[in-house]
């Protein structure tokens, strides 16, 4: 394929996703801020409604270049890692051949060839065939004629063969030669064209968290359910300080919300369906003062310009559990299983106390598992934390979750 223009998309991260647009796709906007702050994201460059190559922006520098054949599979990627002369150095080049359709969608493939580049140009070229991706199932040396059979090809190149500049934010056409390897030819001028998404209404909104602790009949994918709000016992918090966190995890999932000392109560939403129930969301409340105002629990390294359309900064779940606790809280790892794990099999939420002085914990399950989950501040009139509810997302608050 001969191009002269590029269609630009903007997405997140693809990882293994063989599709052939992006499944969480980013405006430019946010792509753009993404990449002055150096956080990752992806760009599709396509022609004719065809995948040419992606390209994925890495933290520290680095890129990786998937480039797509004329049948649109995914069958060669090329790491990229800054080099002292300012440029790129094209670190690692793996291409793919595939015998069908079939063992191109498995991940077999029959020949993998693997190209590694020095920052001083020694370049090391293995060839692997006939097996699934990561075994050789045959020696090279028995499949590959050559002068010396040997499966492992080593020389020295000038590195600026492997060098090409770094790109600017927009600056796509850097990677277009690269297309060439894949059979699509450039033409003297190339074009890009914007193909991204609106920026739509940006971050998820909480919208509509009252009604997650509003008893009543909710319709659900799974059919009418009931909400049921349920009393989960009183926090003690010391320190001033509120963590959200999955409690086998505390320092590395939770976040931290500023709130008065005290004792205050946890309320669980439970969502009966005829099938189960689950824990649809926890509150803490501080103040009896309906909030006026909501906002998400960040970071303070997060910013809500970086995120895409729906999308939220949570506390991270690992051990389908999650947790409302004063910051000081600690908990000794070899008593989780019994003390806390092992009655959330039986009950929606556990207590674990402190001394009579000392802040307690109070444990539930998370409605979905593991993932993340959004954590929202309810903020009265005058700026006061009224409440702290972390939304385990069971029920769709705003259409966009």
């Amino acid at each position: 394929m001969i191009f002269d223009s590029l269609d630009v998309s903007y997405g997140n991260m693809w990882g293994s996703h063989q599709g052939m647009t992006h499944p969480e796709p980013l405006s430019r906007a946010v792509a753009e801020r993404r990449h002055a702050a150096g956080m990752e994201y992806a760009v599709l460059l396509s022609a004719r409604e065809r995948p040419l190559a992606l390209v994925e922006r890495w933290p520290r520098g680095k890129w990786r270049v998937y480039l797509f054949d004329d049948r649109s599979w995914r069958v060669q990627m090329t790491d990229f890692t800054p080099h002292h002369t300012g440029m790129l150095l094209v670190r690692w080049n793996t291409r793919w051949q595939f015998s069908n359709e079939q063992e191109y969608a498995s991940g077999k493939w029959t020949v993998k060839e693997t190209t590694t580049v020095s920052a001083d140009g020694q370049v090391e070229v293995k060839s692997e065939f006939a097996g699934p991706r990561g075994a050789s199932t045959e020696p090279v040396r028995a499949r590959t004629p050559g002068p010396s059979g040997d499966p492992v090809r080593r020389f020295p190149a000038p590195v600026e063969d492997f060098l090409c500049p770094a790109p600017e934010f927009g600056d796509w056409q850097v990677f277009a030669p690269f297309l060439a390897q894949q059979g699509h030819e450039p033409a003297t001028t190339v074009v890009l064209r914007d193909a991204s998404v609106d920026e739509g209404s940006g971050p998820l909104c909480a919208t509509g968290i009252e009604q997650l602790f509003s008893p009543g009949t909710r319709d659900t994918p799974d059919g009418p359910a009931i909400v049921e709000p349920v009393d989960a016992g009183l926090l003690r918090i010391t320190s001033g300080r509120l963590a959200v966190s999955d409690p086998g995890w505390i320092g590395e999932s939770s976040r931290t919300v500023a709130v008065p000392p005290g004792e205050f109560p946890v309320v669980l939403s439970l969502l009966r369906t005829p099938r189960e129930a689950g824990v649809a969301a926890a509150r803490v409340t501080f103040l009896d003062t309906p909030p006026r105002d909501w906002e998400m629990a960040l970071r303070p390294d997060e910013d809500l310009g970086l995120l895409g359309e729906g999308e939220f900064y949570g506390v991270g779940v690992d051990t389908g559990t999650a947790a409302f606790m004063d910051a000081t809280r600690t908990v000794i790892e070899g008593q989780l299983d019994e003390d806390l794990f092992v009655p959330l099999d039986s009950h929606f939420s556990v207590e674990l106390p402190g001394t009579e002085t000392e802040p307690n914990l109070i444990a539930f399950r998370a409605g979905r598992g593991d993932g993340a989950y959004p954590v929202w501040i309810g903020r009265t009139d005058d700026g006061q934390v009224g409440c702290v509810v972390v939304d385990f997302q069971l029920l769709s608050t705003d259409g966009g979750e």
